[in-house]
């Protein structure tokens, strides 16, 4: 199977970081980017992600007011939160509009590529 993913940030740099790390893993293709959350919202609907990798703060619309609009368009993608803010309020906040989990980006080096094998895991039992 693979796992499409949607990289949402407003910071270039982050969305590259985030690319090369998603192409080094097999099966793992990015199918497109997007800088705030309206651009999010319009390429989850386009483009049909299995995950989307979702930024907090950012310009126009942030990512928590953006996500249940994701999960509307594409209520099949799995939203993961990457994010600045190391707060249990955010990710309670996010767990309730529909996260399926909530990263530190502190933690991403370490967590990232784990937490996205765990979502890959669930969605190939949920197609089966």
């Amino acid at each position: 199977m693979t796992l499409h993913i949607l990289i949402v940030d407003d910071e270039p740099q982050i969305r590259n970081i985030l690319r090369t790390i998603m192409e080094k893993h097999e099966g793992w293709v990015v199918c497109g980017e997007a800088a705030d959350g309206i651009e999010a919202i319009e390429k989850a609907a386009e483009l049909k992600p299995d995950l989307v990798l979702l930024d907090i703060s950012m310009p126009n619309l942030d990512g928590l007011s953006a996500l249940p609009q994701i999960r509307e368009h594409n209520p099949a993608a799995a939203v993961l939160i990457l994010t600045l803010h190391e707060s249990l309020d955010m990710a309670r906040l996010s767990s309730l509009a529909g996260a399926s989990g909530y990263i530190a980006k502190s933690l991403a080096a370490t967590e990232l590529v784990p937490e996205i094998e765990k979502v890959e895991a669930a969605l190939a039992l949920d197609r089966e």
